[in-house]
């Protein structure tokens, strides 16, 4: 027997077990190799990892086997929309969740290794990539996460440089990948900027997932010249692909065709004709082979070759489905029984028995950088992206500065008196609702970056608590913290509040905590969402009642008993009375003209408290509140699915 070249991937035996809701795939792998074995389908996937749930009168489906070998070079596996190409693109990567799962992965004849995310990439379909960033930055935030300290800055920008200059990227860069609100590079450099990223750590085995989807035929088929120069340098490169053009598929080295999760071929691309030739399929000249074998799959009667009888036989309207079905399982057993096949198990067999597997997880994701490293590169990059954003940052600092200037311009030259009290106690109900009104804004810290978050850490990049502070360091607090200073600043001696220094920075603190607060209330709802409209949505029915117990539009000491307790969760009605309690001049009493005595009687009418303590209470009150909202968002992406 031929010994395998390294970097070399085989397929070989699965092991599952019945009545899994999941996929049951279990593979090994033999010298940088994987080795698949018996497969057993209980839902079929669709190519963007949907699940479709076989209807429950159906009888169990019936195993199916697959081996094979993946060598370094082009390894494309190919197949009609829900044949279960990403499935079986996403267990070999491990990125498939490990629920339902059996089997094992071996790496270079060993259990595959905790350090297998540095090793290897993966491209996803939808190319993930920091659209705010130049193309140059963002391989620059992939060197410093994924490559080790040892090696110097200037090794690292050497090796960004080399990329760049790899995939022909160096003209654009200095550009920035761009986004929905900023015009960017082409969809082909995206591509290859996604593509770059993993090419950062020099890996053994690359995966992409339909890396052609959404690219024309020009740019597509410069995107597969590329991937076949780099497996030219010996690198394995396994992808899964729909429908290819010929200029495409003729650069394929291995073939894996797959129909309804059965394995229909496996082996080398040009010799695919020849064998569906010998079962009698014959492709009709300047037909391009991957449209003719997907025909053969649909049950295209341009080139299926079929008795009549068997014809005639699948009569109604789900006639063509069964001519589908059944050339996907009559395809599936002459490939099972053909003398390649057999050699090729037999093959996997001996190697799989020389070789000692020693279990380990799937999410055990280790991490090249300490946990310091990660976090000052993500929140680098989280403020450049905060800073490259002006919707999510002039345009909110304007926001607030023209509302300051209009609350100024309302309540300027507040008198003394019984309006007063009003005036001043509508101005500071007005300041805190507005920053928890817009700590809305802050569902988006973690929904519009969720897709790029998942697969970074699956990558290994950084850890979830090293991405979840640096969201907090140089997004939030900074978002939070100006609007506070920047309201203080404009409304604080125009309104006509205690005119000291202490009282001016107890509204600047009072406000910006009552930020802070609403912001982590919004971050521990909204975290795990897909769509800002369902967070919003709840976020807006719990600001309501905050606002209704605050204590300006209801007064607290006439509600009800069952319904007071809801006060202690109305987050503005700690900040009113931080502010109600320390701004003593709204409290004087006018006694005679010209003069005025100070009386607690608004304060005791809202049943606020005037001794040191109960001022204080409040702060503590929104400090712990901040706590916990952030300790539940934290928990909440921890344990977020991060697997398909």
């Amino acid at each position: 027997m031929s010994s395998l070249p390294l970097n070399a991937l085989t397929i070989g035996t699965l092991t599952t077990s019945c009545g899994s809701p999941f996929h049951t795939f279990g593979f090994l792998t033999v010298r940088k190799c994987f080795l698949a074995s018996k497969l057993n389908l209980d839902v079929l996937s669709s190519s963007r990892g949907e699940n479709r749930s076989l209807p429950t009168s159906l009888p169990t489906p019936s195993h199916t086997y697959m081996f094979g070998v993946m060598k370094p070079g082009l390894n494309a596996i190919l197949g009609p929309t829900g044949s279960g190409k990403s499935s079986l693109l996403d267990i070999l990567a491990t990125r498939k969740d490990p629920a339902g799962l059996s089997g094992d992965i071996l790496i270079n004849g060993i259990t595959l290794p905790s350090h297998f995310k540095c090793i290897s990439g993966y491209v996803v379909q939808d190319d993930i990539v920091m659209g705010t960033l130049t193309v140059r930055e963002n391989l620059e935030f992939s060197a410093a996460l994924r490559l080790p300290l040892s090696m110097s800055f200037e090794e690292k920008q050497e090796r960004v440089e080399q990329v760049l200059k790899e995939l022909d990227l160096s003209k654009v860069a200095d550009s920035k990948v761009g986004t929905y609100f900023i015009r960017g590079v082409s969809g082909g450099e995206r591509k290859r900027t996604s593509i770059g990223l993993e090419l950062i750590t020099h890996p053994r085995v690359l995966f992409l997932d339909e890396p052609t989807t959404g690219l024309d035929a020009s740019t597509a088929n410069a995107v597969l010249l590329l991937l076949k120069k780099m497996s030219l340098q010996g690198k394995t490169i396994i992808f899964s692909i729909h429908q290819p053009r010929y200029s495409i598929f003729k650069l394929f080295d291995t073939l894996t065709l797959l129909a309804d999760g059965k394995l229909l071929y496996h082996g080398p691309a040009d010799n695919t004709l020849r064998y569906f030739k010998s079962l009698g399929y014959v492709c009709e000249p300047y037909n391009n082979p991957a449209d003719f074998f997907l025909d053969i799959i649909n049950g295209d009667s341009t080139a299926v070759v079929m008795s009549k009888t068997y014809i005639d036989t699948c009569i109604g309207m789900d006639a063509q489905n069964q001519v589908s079905e059944s050339i996907a399982t009559k395809l599936a057993e002459k490939f099972s029984n053909s003398s390649s096949y057999k050699t090729l198990r037999a093959e996997l067999d001996e190697l799989s028995l020389q070789n000692k597997r020693k279990k380990e997880t799937y999410k055990a994701i280790p991490y090249t950088t300490p946990f310091f490293h990660q976090l000052k590169w993500v929140s680098k990059r989280t403020f450049k992206n905060l800073i490259g954003n002006p919707q999510n940052s002039t345009a909110q600092i304007a926001i607030i500065t023209f509302l300051g200037m209009l609350v100024g311009a309302v309540f300027a030259g507040v008198k003394n008196d019984a309006t007063g009290i009003q005036n001043r106690v509508g101005a500071l109900f007005f300041l805190t609702t507005n920053q928890c009104l817009n700590s809305i804004t802050t569902v988006e810290l973690f929904i519009t970056e969720k897709k790029i978050f998942i697969h970074e850490y699956i990558s290994g990049y950084y850890r979830v608590s090293a991405y979840f502070f640096s969201k907090i360091i140089a997004d939030m607090m900074p978002m939070r913290t100006l609007p506070g200073i920047i309201l203080t600043c404009l409304n604080y001696f125009t309104i006509g509040f205690k005119p000291t220094a202490a009282a001016f920075f107890i509204m600047m603190i009072t406000i910006i905590l009552v930020a802070y607060a609403a912001s982590s209330m919004s971050l521990a709802i909204a975290t795990g969402q897909d769509v800002t409209s369902v967070a919003n949505m709840f976020i807006n029915i719990c600001f309501v009642f905050m606002i209704v117990f605050s204590g300006l539009l209801v007064n607290i000491t006439t509600v009800s008993s069952w319904l007071l307790w809801l006060k202690y969760f109305s987050i503005p009605r700690y900040g009113l009375n931080v502010s109600l309690h320390f701004f003593q001049l709204i409290f004087l009493m006018k006694i005679q003209p010209n003069s005025y005595k100070k009386e607690p009687i608004y304060l005791r009418m809202q049943g606020i408290s005037v001794t040191p303590w109960s001022m204080w209470q409040n702060y503590v009150a929104l400090i712990c509140m901040t706590i916990t909202f952030l300790t539940i968002a934290y928990l909440k992406l921890r344990f977020l699915k991060k697997f398909t």
